[in-house]
């Protein structure tokens, strides 16, 4: 039976690139949002009870990690002779992962949900955006 097993996954062939199955979509989602928010004004800001250095930095910064991501990715292609842009695209991605994180976690806090339960049953899109960029953030382009 293991022999069986071990024959049929070997034949399955290996797909290097599936990372951009995740990396594509949360960086348009990223990108988007970020976008949406410009120009960036303090009337948007106080719609949402924020602060307006707050704002531009979450406007910045969720398109500056959606375009980190793709751009970190790209690096992670060799497609340069450089030695150090593989290593260089590496922390793009983590530095991406670990913003896409700091945000989202902004935007659930800034929801006040009642407990971390309904979170995790109720904001189904926010939970995701935060685990695949935190397991940008911790696997960087090793993936």
């Amino acid at each position: 039976m293991q022999v069986l097993l071990k024959s049929i996954t070997t034949r399955i062939p290996e797909f290097c690139l599936s990372h951009w199955l995740l990396r594509l979509p949360l960086a348009v989602v990223f990108i988007q949002m970020g976008l949406s928010k410009f120009p960036v004004t303090l009337e948007d800001a106080e719609s949402f009870g924020l602060p307006y250095l707050v704002w531009w930095v979450v406007a910045y910064g969720e398109t500056g990690a959606g375009l980190g991501l793709l751009v970190g990715g790209l690096f992670a292609a060799k497609l340069i002779s450089f030695s150090f842009i593989p290593d260089f695209g590496d922390m793009i991605t983590r530095f991406s992962g670990i913003t896409i994180c700091s945000i989202t976690t902004g935007v659930i806090w800034v929801s006040q949900p009642e407990s971390l339960l309904d979170v995790i049953l109720y904001d189904n899109l926010h939970v995701f955006l935060w685990v695949v960029g935190l397991y940008f953030a911790l696997r960087g382009n090793r993936t």
